[in-house]
């Protein structure tokens, strides 16, 4: 291997000796043409820094060097920056108005930024003029899959595929878009037809790994992992995956020297980093997964799924005087201020939960308390008040606000009837979270349960559901059909992530605990920082939204009822609710529904008072007899909620590897 890597080398060296020559002769041109063809050279080498140096170096003597310009693009390309690699096509396809290829560029580059307009108008144009331009059939597939489009992309690429039977390209698009749509057997034929045509291409072996992963057969994926960087030494993609399969195979210790090789090539790749804290941690070293996973938020702070891992860490496996748990805590509580400063109060709740979830005796739960009582909530405001009263943490002026408020709700609702609505509170709605242990992006490892933990972390603030506590992780369907059927589920969920550098896609199947039929499909999309965090509150707020309200009849006086939901479980007055008789409901086979008869609906209620926590309104008998009870259920059905299926998105990872084909 290595004799060959040498002679390709000669190679080009003697493609550029004769420019070399001609050099000598001091003239700018000539200088620019031997630095564009070293540039070339490391393009080969797959070392865009010390190309993109070359290629400056060439521009710069000679500013109308189309080739250069253009090759500046293709290297930024490589490297995420699509901003910089637009200006430079921008400035090549003005010294060649005519290119094709140039224009086609300029194409990917604006799929990359997301200017899919701009970027359809142009692929248009070139397929107007060259209907079988291949680069430009490529972008179009591309196109579609950016839209969300990935059936579509699939009956072009196959198209595309019929005209250039052996474009490894097309082919390994195919397999990747039909492998997204989940129909692995058509995506592993044709990656095979791709590695039977090109049986010495790293990048072919890459894929072939990645889509045998995706089905799960993981002996064939590491195999084709390790003919990738038998052809390719070092080969970054190929080393991270392959790091990543060993450790989806329980290989824990071997995905941990594999991500320490990574780490020794680049100190900065946070990837390397967050696996292998992540591989300490199932190996149960947790001491030394803290240690990792901290230098790893050095290399890379922005990185959620690295804080999760971390955070997730500290609290299973250190006490609640832990000097750590105070530092990670407070840089939630500090963002929370700062969401604060910004009037960005359910951004700065969530910052503030996750730090008391870390540090629940920290002084800075005054400020939580105080953000609640902002948002209009004063009886939740005064327990937070009283816990840190139970703690010994309250001074003069939060004893003088514990009385004001006590003072101030003396004439709320709970008291005038005479209720704790503490005591009253419950939770209606039984789901389990699960992530499956086959699915696994390849930009993190064991993404899907990091994803579920922090959607099963939120739902505890969800005044409707109860989660059940039942390991995240399970090997398969079935198993999670099992363990939440055995806990009394009333649904349970499958979180998948799709992911890229920049963006991410959440997608929760949501199956009926009882019959494991499917109720629902949520899905979202989102960029830029926070945004796990984002995703995982779209998927509950989802969930939420989808589930019928439900409360229970407390009390009633004559034609007026108490009943144990408030403001701030969405409670607004002049809502009409059903009165059904306790112990008729029952979930629904399929789909997100309560089912009961008509006769089982004794009446309804129209609320008049909407307290925090309670709520007060009018009774309406169904039929000349009241039978109206204490403990009779109040529902409210919302139509339409178990078909809905918002955000759907493009695929992040399937764009990811798609660009990488160029």
């Amino acid at each position: 291997m290595a004799r060959i890597k040498i002679f390709l080398s000669l190679l080009l060296l003697c493609a550029f000796l004769p420019v070399l020559l001609e050099a000598q002769s001091g003239t700018g041109a000539a200088q620019a043409a031997v630095l564009y063809e070293r540039g070339r050279y490391y393009m080969a080498e797959e070392d865009w820094y010390s190309a993109v140096e070359s290629f400056l170096e060439c521009v710069r003597l000679h500013p109308a060097h189309a080739e250069g310009n253009a090759a500046l693009a293709e290297c930024y390309y490589e490297l995420s920056e699509f901003d910089e690699a637009l200006v430079w096509i921008k400035k090549a396809r003005s010294l060649s108005r005519g290119s094709m290829a140039l224009a086609n560029l300029e194409a990917f580059i604006l799929i990359a930024l997301g200017q899919i307009e701009p970027a359809a108008a142009l692929v248009g144009d070139i397929l107007a003029r060259e209907p079988y331009n291949r680069e430009a059939l490529f972008a179009a597939g591309e196109l579609d899959i950016a839209r969300g489009r990935q059936a579509e992309a699939l009956l072009r690429f196959r198209e595309a595929v019929r005209r250039y039977p052996d474009d490894r390209r097309l082919l390994v698009s195919l397999a990747l878009v039909s492998g997204s749509l989940g129909d692995n057997e058509t995506a592993l034929s044709y990656i095979d037809r791709a590695l039977a045509q090109h049986p010495d291409d790293h990048r072919v072996f890459y894929y072939a790994a990645y889509l045998n992963a995706q089905s799960n057969r993981l002996a064939q994926a590491i195999r084709y992992a390790e003919n990738s960087l038998y052809f390719k030494p070092g080969y970054k993609p190929a080393l991270s995956l392959l790091a990543n399969l060993r450790y989806r195979n329980g290989q824990f210790d071997e995905a941990a020297r594999l991500a320490d090789a990574a780490i020794e090539a680049d100190r900065q790749d946070s990837g390397a980093w967050y696996l292998k804290g992540l591989s300490f941690s199932r190996l149960g070293r947790s001491g030394d997964s803290l240690t990792v996973l901290s230098n790893a938020i050095a290399t890379n702070g922005e990185d959620e799924f690295i804080r999760a891992i971390l955070e997730e860490t500290l609290i299973s496996s250190t006490n609640l005087e832990d000097p750590r748990r105070t530092r990670w805590a407070t840089w939630h509580f500090e963002r929370g201020r700062d969401f604060r400063s910004r009037n960005m109060i359910e951004q700065a709740l969530f910052e503030y939960r996750r730090g008391l979830r870390l540090n629940p005796y920290s002084n800075d739960r005054r400020e939580y308390a105080e953000l609640l009582r902002l948002q209009g909530y004063p009886a939740r405001y005064l327990e937070e008040l009283r816990f840190m009263q139970d703690q010994g943490s309250a001074d003069r002026s939060m004893n003088d606000a514990v009385e004001a408020y006590s003072s101030l709700l003396s004439n709320a609702v709970f008291r005038q009837w005479q209720v704790d609505p503490v005591e009253l509170a419950q939770r209606y709605w039984k789901v389990a979270v699960f992530s499956i242990a086959g699915q696994s992006s390849f930009y993190h490892a064991d993404s899907g349960y990091v994803a579920s933990s922090y959607i099963n972390e939120i739902l505890i603030h969800d005044r409707n559901i109860s989660r059940i506590n039942i390991e995240v992780r399970q090997t398969s369907f079935s198993q999670a059909f099992r363990l939440a059927r055995e806990a009394g589920a009333d649904y349970f969920m499958i979180v998948s992530v799709t992911e890229n550098e920049r963006d991410i896609s959440l997608k929760g199947e949501l199956f009926v605990g009882r019959t494991g039929s499917s109720a629902g499909v949520f899905t979202t999309y989102r960029t830029g920082i926070d945004r796990l965090r984002n995703a995982c509150r779209g998927i509950t707020e989802q969930l939420s939204a989808s589930l019928p309200f439900r409360g229970s009849l407390v009390n009633r006086r004559q034609n007026l009822a108490l009943f144990d939901k408030g403001r701030a479980d969405g409670v607004q007055t002049g809502t009409v609710f059903d009165v059904v008789k306790k112990g008729r409901t029952q979930i629904a086979n399929e789909g997100i529904a309560l089912v009961y008869g008509g006769d089982d609906v004794v009446g309804s209620i129209n609320i008049d008072i909407c307290d925090e926590e309670i709520s007060v309104g009018t009774l309406t008998r169904s039929g000349f007899f009241d039978r109206i009870e204490r403990g009779d259920e109040i529902i409210l059905q919302r139509e339409g909620a178990a078909r809905s299926q918002s955000e759907a998105a493009a695929n992040p990872e399937l764009r990811a590897l798609l660009r990488t084909l160029r």
